[in-house]
């Protein structure tokens, strides 16, 4: 043996963990990074220096790297609030913290520059056990524990071998869009492009890559039009759960590429998302692990009652209980309580905003690039009417994540509310063309339309906005709040009584007090047009 620490044993010649003398099924990628762990343990390892020693420097996304060291954590048994073995320091790496007894002879060590080392191979026509388990692995790939996805080489049909570049620059900037989200694991594009040319079987593809989900397309480029298609299929039942077609005129050509790699990763990311959460919910709940905790909170979080949003939240509580140091769980827990903004007007709103400034502030401790965390920051600065902040976080959360719909809506959100609302507008209709069916935004799109529409006085708009929403969603309060105001202001006093009256069943405490403390515009002139509209109402007190 190499290394021992507690119950597990480290094997480098052989490429096997053990515990208790018995093997542990490991991804090699995972062996590799505990390794290196246990190898370097005397210091802290960076994440960079981890990319550069177990993928050979491919661009991954932190994601990808968050989930390798997860499955490290879970295969010595390291998943406690309490770690044993593997510490993340916030912003500075990993260090492995376990006592470990070093064999005297080990078969293999650190290279000279510091990656890791394997044995010599042996002579031509030797037996190999290494070689013969590494390819056993190779044809028995264990799925990671995030939706995984292979895009394809995008062809190129126009019959012009010089449109190439078109076509290739396209599937790298999609594989990198997607590798910002920390949704999913995304193969790199140096094993992708292996099969460029190539006639294809998807299923085949899938199973030498290890992923579900496979994302296929073309280029055609004539007459100064540009035609891309994709389709996304899950490989294993060769299912197709989305496809589309983009047809632009010829322009600038980086910013077409640009709009139409963000519009496909903004159509395939809720499609996938949607995929896993029905998976999910078919597994026992003896097997489930944080992401799979994840994915049964999010269909609960795609529905509009407080009660849906709490179940949302055991679930992501349980998932951090895991995995204390799971950003994106934090993230999406500060998320729930950003809902229940305007669904639970029993407990103070100042309560949910704390909750969410909290949970999206650990979210950017543990991940400074995790683009909830920073949309769930931004709307808790929203709320306190801290603009500049507000703004800030939100934009960071696009600017990690340029396809991120969500996050602006979050910013067309804070821009509503923060004196800007035409501006907020334009956000918001730039989220929905980058993913139309996303069903997050689905339920918060009509929440910014009709704070920005009340801040431009559009009063007959905002009106049909949240009459829309209350009918999807009676127990809306914030509809019912903003619907009350504008038939006050609109003086249709009777439709505005019967409003109000509705608005206090859901929120008996509402107040001239309460508006002034709560309510969200930053400018004193929207918050008097607010109240006004209230008084109108019939608000007396």
């Amino acid at each position: 043996m190499d290394f021992r620490f507690g119950e597990f044993e480290i094997d480098l010649g052989q490429q096997e963990l053990r515990r208790n003398g018995q093997p542990v099924r490991i991804e090699p990628q995972v062996f590799d990074l505990l390794a290196y762990l246990v190898r370097n343990r005397e210091r802290i390892v960076s994440k960079d220096e981890l990319i550069e020693a177990v993928w050979q420097g491919r661009i991954i996304s932190d994601a990808a790297l968050s989930s390798c060291v997860s499955a490290a954590r879970r295969a010595i048994g390291d998943t406690g609030e309490d770690k044993r073995f593997i510490r993340t320091a916030p912003k500075r790496g990993f260090r492995f913290v376990g006592l470990v007894d070093d064999d005297a002879s080990p078969k293999a060590g650190p290279a000279e520059d510091g990656t890791i080392a394997r044995e010599a191979p042996a002579p031509a026509g030797t037996p190999d056990p290494t070689r013969d388990a590494e390819a056993a692995a190779v044809a028995m790939l264990v799925f990671p524990d995030k939706p995984s996805i292979a895009v394809l080489p995008f062809q190129n049909i126009s019959g012009d071998p010089e449109q190439e570049y078109f076509a290739d620059g396209l599937t790298e900037d999609i594989i990198t869009g997607l590798s910002r989200q920390n949704w999913f694991f995304v193969i790199a594009r140096n094993s992708t492009f292996t099969f460029k040319g190539q006639a294809v079987d998807v299923r085949k593809v899938a199973s030498q890559l290890g992923v579900k989900y496979v994302l296929e397309g073309s280029v055609q480029k004539a007459a100064g039009r540009v035609r891309v298609t994709g389709q996304l299929i899950e490989a294993a039942h060769g299912i197709h759960l989305w496809a589309d077609r983009y047809d632009r005129e010829l322009a600038d050509i980086f910013e077409l590429q640009d709009d139409i790699t963000n519009r496909v990763i903004g159509s395939v990311g809720p499609q996938i998302l949607a995929a896993e959460a029905a998976r999910v919910r078919r597994k026992p709940p003896q097997s489930l692990d944080a992401w799979d905790l994840v994915m049964r909170a999010l269909p609960h979080m795609w529905r509009v009652t407080a009660d849906e949003q709490r179940r949302a939240q055991e679930f992501l509580e349980q998932a951090i209980a895991l995995d204390a140091e799971y950003a994106h769980a934090h993230a999406l827990l500060g998320w729930t309580n950003v809902s229940m903004f305007n669904l639970d007007a029993d407990r103070p709103i100042g309560e949910f905003t704390d909750k969410a400034l909290d949970a999206g502030a650990r979210a950017v401790h543990l991940d400074n690039e995790e683009p909830w965390g920073h949309l769930v920051l931004g709307l808790g600065h929203a709320r306190r009417r801290r603009s500049e902040l507000a703004l800030t976080h939100l934009a960071k959360s696009v600017e990690l994540s340029p396809s991120f719909a969500l996050g602006h809506a979050g910013l067309g959100y804070a821009m509503a509310c923060g004196g800007q609302p035409a501006r907020g507008l334009q956000s918001l209709e730039l989220a929905q063309r980058l993913s139309p069916r996303d069903p997050f935004l689905a339920i918060y799109a009509p929440t910014v339309q009709y704070m920005a529409l009340f801040a431009l006085e559009r009063y007959e708009e905002t009106l049909a906005v949240c009459r829309a929403t209350a009918a999807l969603h009676p127990n809306h309060a914030g509809a019912w709040r903003l619907m009350t105001v504008s038939l006050g202001l609109l003086d249709r006093l009777d439709e505005a009584k019967a409003a109000l009256a509705h608005t206090l069943t859901l929120q008996p405490d509402l107040s001239s007090a309460h508006v002034e403390a709560n309510t969200v515009f930053a400018d004193p002139a929207d918050r008097s047009r607010f109240l006004l509209g209230l008084q109108k109402a019939g608000l007396q007190r």
